[in-house]
């Protein structure tokens, strides 16, 4: 076995590494920036509709939830009657 056959069979192929930067409480901060500036904020108007649509769902979770319990309820007072 030849030395490149060892450090080919050390190294997983196609995985990338992330790099080894050393920067500090500075550098962390700078990195949190420059992602920062990558992020598309959504507009108000699609924040407000997505919010309408995430407390529309948890109305519905509560319904269903309710109805479920009360059946349930009704369900066990017929078969164990007190």
């Amino acid at each position: 076995m030849s030395t490149t056959d060892k450090t080919s069979a050390s190294k997983p192929a196609g995985v990338p590494l992330p790099s080894r930067k050393r920067g500090g409480i500075k550098g962390f901060f700078r990195d949190v920036i420059a992602e920062m500036k990558k992020v598309i904020w959504p507009t108000p108007r699609e924040t407000t509709r997505l919010t309408g649509v995430v407390l529309g769902v948890c109305a519905l979770v509560v319904i269903l939830l309710t109805l479920s319990s009360l059946a349930v309820e009704a369900l066990l007072k017929v078969i164990i009657p007190k």
